[in-house]
């Protein structure tokens, strides 16, 4: 998946429809639906695939999964209004070439009926579409953990990257959410929402294989609900190190992700992609300097030089 390409007029268009019929931004939630939309249902599903195309020949996989429980439902509609910006920052300032990118839900596989829910890799305003589609369940357990581990079992197993199969360059995914993991993947959960059966798998030794294709961050709201918490601060770095950012405005995610890749890219450093930030206007350069303090160092991206060559990128800049 992966084609076509985004335009900020369709998107433009389409919000300003919802305004003026009254409809809502994420329809199929408000509506009262309690099940996986049929598109984001993870249940059968073999891969997530984020493919090179005549449009976009060397694509740059980026995942965003979410908690919907409790105070962290409203990240999709953060998401949902700002992602001109996102892909803004991406494409204009070529932070990322070609990027593809997939929005999902994550909230707690032993309480809620929607515990999982996986988009597709797009790179036109059909992840808009998979955006709107989620479900804002609410939910969870009220024990400091939500089934992280479960959407990591997902994006490790169940995902395809051209990115790193041709070129060997990791996807990115970020994780948005104020509480733990589950020690283990649970095989029972597995089956019940992936229909499939696996073997029990320690969340540590599911991190270390996830991290073979996507370099993994972990964004903490310091407003939500266990923002700050030392015991979710001190899991999740335990996890995965450095890539533990702690945020102080949720409005400032998408600048956070476009920055963060920009940085894994090797494309900006920190002070340039702040003075970017600056220049379109944002408000939350001091926000997103302060978060990504932890990565003020060289690009991620650890083998071979991407060849770039002279086809146009098929994203459309904004």
């Amino acid at each position: 998946m992966g084609s076509g390409r985004w335009s900020t007029d369709v998107y433009t268009a389409a919000d300003n429809y919802r305004r003026a019929t009254g409809a809502s931004a994420f329809a199929y939630s408000d509506s009262g639906a309690r099940k996986a939309h049929p598109a984001l249902d993870p249940k059968g599903v073999t891969e997530r695939e984020s493919r090179d195309s005549d449009e976009h020949p060397f694509s740059t996989p980026i995942a965003v999964l979410f908690d919907v429980t409790g105070s962290m439902g409203g990240v999709p509609r953060v998401l949902q209004t700002k992602l001109p910006q996102l892909l803004g920052l991406l494409t204009r300032k070529g932070y990322a070439t070609d990027p593809h990118i997939l929005f999902g839900a994550v909230g707690d596989a032993t309480c809620d009926r929607v515990p999982l829910q996986i988009g597709q890799f797009e790179s036109d305003n059909r992840m808009d579409e998979d955006l709107a589609r989620i479900v804002l369940e609410g939910g969870g357990g009220g024990q400091m953990t939500e089934s992280y581990e479960l959407a990591m079992y997902f994006m490790a197993r169940h995902t395809a990257l051209d990115s790193f199969e041709k070129r060997g360059r990791r996807g990115y995914l970020f994780l948005i959410g104020d509480e733990m993991p589950y020690p283990k993947v649970n095989p029972r959960e597995v089956e019940k929402f992936l229909g499939e059966r696996t073997q029990p798998i320690s969340t540590e030794e599911l991190v270390v294989e996830l991290q073979r294709t996507f370099d993994v961050y972990y964004l903490l709201p310091t407003a939500a609900g266990h923002g700050g918490n030392r015991d979710v601060l001190r899991r999740w770095r335990g996890l995965l190190g450095q890539n533990v950012l702690e945020l102080d405005d949720l409005d400032a995610v998408c600048e956070t992700i476009a920055l963060t890749v920009g940085l894994g890219e090797g494309t900006i450093d920190l002070d340039a992609g702040l003075d970017d930030l600056v220049e379109s206007g944002s408000a939350f350069s001091a926000t997103v300097g302060k978060a990504l303090a932890p990565l003020q160092r060289g690009g991620v991206v650890r083998r071979g030089t991407l060849p770039i060559g002279n086809a146009a990128s098929g994203n459309e800049r904004l």
